[in-house]
């Protein structure tokens, strides 16, 4: 793929920041988005390039700062080749204090978690498939295995779960209109995400699901490239 215009949400950390900098550095242009002032500026002077790298602050559940978002990114690179909605989080580590359980959970922390984690991919998609399909580009969500395989209470894997149904609603739409869908499913990744000194022995970094989103991106023309699951090994689940 050649000089792209590529929008992520949840682009300043994990995933979404390591995606940013390998897009950049084959030559794209990228916009990424962030809820928090402080740390999208830190992420913007630590990557560099100013003219192929541009932030945007950005409540992903949020219709008018996606809307805003997308538009900001189109005029300021000239179009859309691609979306990614990164954006996500757990309410708290399940496998740490049980906090996303249905069981002995915060229900105060859920409705964040859930529309940052579903709504936020439905809602980018409604603002960037009008560009999409005008470029022939591609929609991609990241989801979990967490979405493919249960685990006892966990909403959080229950919001993942609605990603992957998603992908494929959102999927036998685009197709129609010329754009294609990508859902990416990792496994467990050695992120912040597990907290100081629990993260599992068997974790991969996040550098092959980055790999992942920049090979869906980089398919033919005609060709729809639908979903990647990408485990460690020695993850049974």
């Amino acid at each position: 793929m050649n000089g792209k215009n590529i929008l992520i949400t949840g682009g300043t950390s994990g995933i979404g920041a390591l995606t940013a900098r390998l897009l950049l550095d084959r030559g794209h242009q990228v916009a990424v988005t962030g809820r928090s002032p402080n740390k999208l500026q830190a992420f913007l002077e630590e990557a560099g390039r100013p003219q192929e790298l541009h932030g945007i602050i950005a409540d992903a559940s949020d219709w008018q700062a996606t809307q805003a978002a997308v538009a900001e990114t189109v005029e300021r690179f000239g179009g859309l080749d691609a979306a990614v909605a990164g954006a996500g989080f757990t309410a708290a580590d399940h496998f740490r204090t049980s906090g996303t359980a249905i069981s002995d959970g915060d229900p105060t922390l859920w409705p964040a978690m859930v529309l940052t984690n579903v709504l936020g991919p439905a809602l980018l998609a409604r603002a960037a498939l009008p560009h999409l399909r005008e470029t022939g580009g591609r929609f991609v969500l990241i989801g979990s295995v967490a979405g493919l395989k249960n685990t006892p209470g966990n909403l959080y894997s229950a919001t993942k779960w609605a990603v992957t149904g998603l992908a494929e609603n959102i999927r036998m739409h685009a197709t129609t209109v010329g754009v294609g869908v990508t859902l990416i499913s990792p496994g467990v990744i050695d992120t912040p995400f597990w907290g100081e000194g629990t993260t599992p022995p068997f974790a991969m970094s996040a550098e092959p699901v980055a790999g992942a989103i920049c090979f869906a991106l980089d398919q033919p023309v005609g060709v729809d490239l639908n979903t990647l699951t990408i485990r460690p090994i020695g993850q049974p689940i």
